[in-house]
């Protein structure tokens, strides 16, 4: 039993979640030391499609909500969030291990993410289109697109379903979720969150939010159901692959927000005391298992062996343990087949001529059942094997380049494209980055690492990727089905383009 499930359990009672959804046969685990922390019932096939059938059901009526009035529950909701947010950061933490900072951080992402959808809620705006037919107007217009399925994993189980169902419910769309096996509580603590701010708006219809909880079978279910209009998935490639090609088949639609496999350049013109503190935070924190976390460090000849130097004193100082005592910065893995992940990459680099500083499974005490790693540092002789892939890990590799063409090839030589960035104060480097010619990812960053998105920008990536776009900018447009319109306001029928079918009489 983990030390912790007394401390959960108050929390969830606290924020709502009721009784009699806990208890049952999946296991929630404290990454912290590996204990149990609770248990939750799965959601069987048959209540499942229940669930979405009252999403349906919802969305029939939400859609026809003025879309002020949908931001209204939202930003109920972001109140809720601001009034709870010391206890499910607090959960975030216990239930995947993130130091106290990142977990507050998340729900601070949710609320963002709330004040943005509430502002949305009265600029979901649509086009005016100059009409070549003389008494005509075109239009575009934007409206709720269905049921929203969001499918989200382990690593940031809070911020991710935000993102995306305060865009959804201020579209006028429902919502089901099914979150990561690994993270249930946190789910059903935002569940009973979200509920509370219904029973606050008044009028909502029932089944508007729904969760799904249990195994990948539940996640192929929403995938493949016709009344799921749009499916949000955040996770690996291999699963977004899998629900790429079912929602495919039935002409549904995806957002899709795959694996990162992230590079830094490194300029000879860099300020290598802000790289080596952005390269530290980016490639450790959270022991390496954000999609934005650095992997990938591309540094010129010039400046590699005092910017090494200095980052094998970082790794080898860098504080692992409990991220909830003291001042440890990198907390466990989420779980064995994470860190036997990592070490099996850490052998193929090695047998790639890979030197490797740090790795290996720290002992925490109290512990014995968690899975703590210290990172690792991996110095290549070039950019192949384990590189080429993304392990959920913090592990950084590290390889030379010479000019600016060759640093950007090496940034895109992956299959991913998620996010990327360069140190350098020369401006036609940084351009050139930015450029049409520069980095292939979805993201890219200057004078920074790839992580630490902000809501205001759409985030997401490019090639393995996925090509999806969540949170703020105008991927709202995701969440909505697009509708053109021509009006006659005149006595004739002038059609386009000089047509001309004149019937008698």
């Amino acid at each position: 039993m983990s030390r912790y499930v007394s401390e959960t359990k108050t929390i969830l009672e606290r924020l709502g979640v009721p009784a009699g959804a806990l208890g049952g046969q999946l296991v929630a685990r404290s990454p912290l030391d590996g204990g149990p922390i609770g248990a939750v019932k799965p959601t069987t096939p048959e209540a499942a499609d229940a669930i979405i059938g009252k999403a349906a059901e919802a969305f029939a009526l939400w859609r026809k909500v003025p879309a002020p009035r949908r931001g209204e529950l939202v930003r109920l909701f972001g109140e809720q969030l601001r009034a709870n947010k010391d206890d499910l950061g607090r959960l975030v933490s216990i239930e995947v291990g993130k130091v106290p900072s990142e977990g507050l951080g998340e729900v601070q992402e949710m609320i963002d993410i709330c004040d943005f959808a509430l502002g949305l809620s009265r600029q979901l705006y649509g086009l005016v289109i100059a009409s070549e037919r003389p008494d005509h107007r075109m239009i575009e217009q934007w409206h709720p697109a269905g049921v929203v399925g969001i499918i989200s994993a382990f690593n940031f189980p809070v911020a991710v379903w935000a993102w995306n169902a305060a865009l959804a419910l201020a579209c006028g769309d429902a919502i089901v979720w099914k979150p990561s096996e690994k993270a249930p509580l946190t789910a059903l603590a935002c569940q009973a969150l979200l509920m509370r701010a219904i029973a606050q708006f008044g009028d909502a219809p029932e089944g508007l939010s729904g969760l799904i909880i249990g195994e990948r079978d539940l996640g192929e279910l929403l995938a493949e159901d016709h009344r799921v209009a749009v499916v949000s998935a955040t996770g690996s490639t291999r699963m977004g692959r899998a629900v790429g090609e079912a929602v495919a088949r039935r002409f549904g639609r995806s957002i899709l927000e795959l694996g990162g496999n992230n590079a830094s350049i490194v300029a000879p013109s860099a300020d290598l005391d802000l790289a080596l503190r952005a390269i530290a935070f980016a490639a450790m924190g959270t022991a390496g298992q954000r999609c934005t976390t650095l992997r990938r460090l591309v540094v010129h000849e010039s400046v590699y062996d005092a910017l090494l130097h200095r980052l094998r004193t970082v790794y080898g100082a860098v504080a692992v343990g409990d991220p909830l005592a003291g001042e440890t910065l990198v907390g466990p893995l989420i779980d064995r087949s994470a860190f036997e992940g990592m070490e099996r990459a850490l052998d193929t680099a090695r047998a790639a001529g890979g030197t490797v500083t740090g790795g290996g499974r720290v002992a925490v005490e109290g512990a014995e059942a968690a899975f703590y790693a210290r990172p690792a540092l991996v110095e290549m002789p070039g950019q192949t094997g384990p590189m080429l892939e993304e392990t959920f890990a913090p592990i950084l590799y590290v390889v030379r380049y010479r000019d600016i063409e060759e640093a950007i090839a090496l940034q895109n030589g992956v299959p991913q494209g998620l996010s990327s960035s360069i140190f350098a104060t020369d401006m036609r480097e940084i351009e050139q980055f930015l450029s049409a010619a520069g980095s292939d990812c979805g993201i890219a960053n200057v004078n920074m690492g790839p992580s630490g998105a902000e809501i205001g920008g759409a985030f997401g990536g490019e090639k393995e990727t996925g090509g999806g776009r969540e949170s703020g900018s105008d991927a709202w447009k995701g969440y909505m089905r697009r509708q053109t319109s021509a009006i006659n306001y005149g006595r004739t029928l002038p059609l386009a383009q000089g047509v001309k079918f004149d019937i008698p009489g």
